[in-house]
């Protein structure tokens, strides 16, 4: 399934922008960034549980947002992209 993470994680003291770094870091792991704080991540249902709670863990409750919008496998007729497109497609194989 193709799920949308964003986040906003505040900047404003050293610890922030560690928090910010690692959350980036843990995306980057699972997904493609598509946005500065936006990532497409294609999961199955354990690595969405294992990503939710990975990433969780990296914020701050208090001061630090997190949001997962599960697109589903039918997400092809759910997204509209207008503008530079991503470096891949999260369907495409790809090679290493």
């Amino acid at each position: 399934m193709l799920v949308l993470v964003t986040y906003d994680v505040n900047t404003e003291n050293a610890d922030g922008r560690k928090r910010l770094r690692k959350v980036a870091k843990a995306c980057v792991n699972y997904g493609q960034r598509v946005q500065n704080s936006v990532f497409e991540c294609m999961l199955d249902a354990a690595q969405y549980v294992q990503f939710k709670s990975e990433i969780s863990k990296l914020i701050d409750k208090d001061l630090d947002s997190l949001r997962f919008y599960q697109l589903g496998n039918n997400y092809k007729t759910k997204v509209e992209h207008i503008g530079r497109t991503p470096q891949y497609m999260q369907d495409d194989i790809l090679l290493i």
